[in-house]
């Protein structure tokens, strides 16, 4: 009885035309292979790390330097051969510390007014308007980006003055019977900022909203709940990535804006970003300047901190709240 014969298994164990078996070549490492996706990975994130080293590492670093120096003479902005923590006591003064607390409440009222505002217009263009027709909508809410920041601002301040069209509009329909006395306020102030930082809030909150789609919402409804009850619990926590976000984009350069303070505030109206930007300009004290300009990121970054502590907070509660069943009564 014959052995049958072994067939090769592989294309690399069949023979030649020759009748010879040729074995297949190893396969070859590639050499360095980790080193080249290291090195490729830090040359695809060069421009962000470069990015950030000279507009904003670089700027902070003298900043920081600065303020450890002093104003040596009338004619000299700033000297740094003495380094010292001067500054940082002559900066916490009193008329600082006010000036904070009152941009503070400006900055917080101003993210709150933007996000009321915000939210039910997002969650209009997000969910009511046609996709065909949101890229003009999303067009409108750029419009105000198309001309300068001051030329918007000088553009309110000719809307709030005693002769401008809101007063005698008002005058006309006899809501007022003398003329609108608003402009340099804090009023004015707030108007103004809730203005010119309303895009960054509408932009963030409709792409989440956009992105959580109609499927949750209408299993929503499907499982008892009314539109309130979906609002609350199903598409509020979905759009809160946007929330924050919209939040940090408006209340961080609020806090430290000074042009609408100057052009629609004046004396009474004033926010910390008037202060600091006084004594690199006006006063040209650098070193005072820059400690205030620390001590302002300091102190936005710690309420920045409360602001996630307290959300966090939120969440743990909301949690304990969404176990109760999702239903509003409706059949």
């Amino acid at each position: 009885m014959s052995t049958p014969t072994q067939q090769p298994t592989t294309a690399a164990e069949r023979p030649d035309e020759n009748g010879t078996t040729a074995s297949a070549p190893a396969p070859q490492r590639r050499s360095g292979g980790l080193a080249t996706r290291v090195f490729g990975a830090a040359a695809m994130s060069f421009p962000t790390w470069a990015y950030a080293l000279f507009f904003f590492v670089i700027p902070v670093a003298l900043v920081v330097f600065y303020s450890f120096g002093y104003k040596p003479d009338q004619f000299t902005a700033v000297a740094t051969d003495q380094l010292s923590f001067d500054r940082y006591p002559e900066a916490l003064s009193a008329s600082f510390i006010a000036t904070f607390f009152a941009t503070l409440r400006i900055s917080l009222l101003g993210t709150f007014l933007c996000l009321v505002i915000a939210l039910p217009f997002a969650y209009w263009l997000a969910i009511k308007v046609a996709p065909a027709r949101r890229s003009l909508a999303l067009a409108l809410v750029m419009v105000p980006f198309w001309t300068n920041f001051l030329v918007r601002t000088l553009g309110w301040q000719i809307m709030l003055s005693p002769d401008g069209f809101l007063s005698q509009w008002m005058q006309g329909i006899g809501i007022l019977d003398a003329p609108l006395d608003i402009l340099y306020t804090r009023a004015a102030v707030q108007i103004g900022v809730v203005y010119n930082y309303l895009p960054l809030m509408i932009l963030p909150l409709f792409v989440a909203i956009d992105a959580s789609g109609s499927r949750l919402r209408e299993a929503s409804y499907d499982l008892g709940a009314g539109k309130v009850t979906t609002f609350l619990r199903v598409t509020l926590p979905m759009a809160m990535p946007g929330i924050i976000s919209g939040c940090l984009l408006v209340f961080i350069p609020l806090n430290g804006d000074y042009v609408t303070a100057t052009v629609l505030g004046g004396a009474s109206g004033s926010m910390i970003g008037q202060l600091i930007a006084n004594q690199f300009n006006a006063s040209q004290n650098w070193a005072l300047g820059a400690a205030m300009a620390l001590i302002l990121i300091a102190a936005t970054l710690a309420v920045v901190g409360i602001g996630f502590a307290l959300l966090w907070l939120g969440q743990k509660i909301a949690a304990k709240l969404n176990s109760v069943p999702l239903t509003d009564g409706r059949a």
